[in-house]
């Protein structure tokens, strides 16, 4: 018979006791048997937050046999994959392989559907047998592997509508886009600071049919490419290359662009620390920034807000909102444009 187990999987913490497996410093992954209230998944392609992967890859040097050094030295520690240094995760694609007793028949699941799971990699008991790929341009690394997904988890299954690789590039985004349709309205300025990104097409792509024709949407992107990417692309009134460490700069290129008003609503979603105050200063003072980005530090955002006497109000990046899912696969069915180029990327 099988042991019963916490619904939110503190049955599985083993150091310190009393904690949440997410900030936990080590969980049980044995796979050998579950809980009678967990998903057992065979684990197919790992989706590493691209705040993580980056700072794994800069350690590493870019060297893809360092990045799997670490990866597999991040699990053997904690039992799951939280990246020490940024403490963000990521998600997964894999097959139902188990499902516990006290879960049959109450979940719309059975074993051998494909999912992804929509909870972070920092809290999902995971072990890794064998890294067989890594797609360090899309953050994506395909094991040998289990996982377990607690009773509280939330996940969506694979659509059959579009490639598994396809779906899980936009759910590991898909807060991003979903916070964006509730936070924007008719009428706002937005503006999207790593536009050019994963989620940031997805956030410009909502914000604009949010906004309508008497809103204004800006993307700030990093280089070049993805800035002719987005121009392309047309989600975006306004479209330029900036960096959003440098607030002095950006202000200044916000000011003129929205003819001093500033953006009611700013959304951040790059992958690099110190974009903090660029996003605040860029913001009308009775606005909204939403940090989405997992390099944003609370304390600077906070403090710095502070300082310059800014009361914009701040929402940290919660990765799930009601709906989520639906509304940004849902995105990619509506616009072939943007399905076409994350076909092109993601897939």
């Amino acid at each position: 018979m099988q042991k019963h187990g916490n619904k939110y999987g503190t049955h599985r913490v083993i150091e310190p006791k009393g904690v949440l497996p997410q900030p936990a410093d080590k969980i049980d992954n044995n796979m050998d048997e579950i809980y009678d209230n967990e998903i057992l998944i065979d684990v197919q392609t790992l989706n590493i937050d691209s705040a993580s992967f980056t700072d794994i890859s800069k350690r590493a040097g870019g060297d893809n046999k360092k990045i799997a050094e670490i990866m597999m030295d991040i699990v053997a520690k904690q039992g799951k994959h939280r990246n020490p240094w940024t403490g963000s995760g990521g998600m997964l694609l894999g097959t139902v392989e188990k499902i516990g007793d006290a879960l049959k028949g109450k979940i719309d699941l059975k074993e051998g559907d494909k999912i992804a799971t929509l909870v972070s990699l920092s809290l999902t008991p995971l072990r890794i047998d064998k890294i067989k790929e890594i797609r360090a341009d899309v953050d994506q690394v395909d094991i040998d592997g289990k996982a377990i997904l607690f009773e509280s988890g939330i996940y969506a299954k694979i659509p059959t509508d579009m490639p598994e690789k396809l779906a899980l590039s936009a759910l590991d985004v898909a807060g991003a886009p979903a916070q964006t349709a509730k936070l924007c309205k008719p009428g706002d300025i937005v503006l999207i600071i790593g536009a050019g990104g994963k989620s940031g097409m997805l956030c410009c792509y909502e914000a604009k049919k949010r906004v309508g024709v008497t809103g204004m949407v800006i993307g700030m992107c990093h280089s070049q490419k993805s800035t002719e990417r987005l121009q392309k692309l047309g989600f975006c009134d306004h479209v330029f290359s900036g960096n959003a460490t440098d607030p002095v700069a950006m202000i200044d290129v916000i000011g003129k662009l929205t003819n001093g008003h500033m953006a009611d609503v700013t959304i951040n979603n790059v992958n690099i620390p110190d974009t903090e105050m660029t996003s605040i200063l860029c913001t009308k003072n009775d606005g909204v920034v939403y940090f989405f980005s997992m390099a944003t530090s609370f304390t600077k955002a906070a403090l710095g807000a502070e300082g310059v006497g800014s009361d914009v109000t701040m929402i940290v990046g919660n990765g799930y909102t009601k709906g989520h899912a639906e509304i940004t696969l849902q995105e990619l069915r509506e616009c072939p444009a943007l399905r076409k180029i994350f076909e092109e990327l993601y897939a």
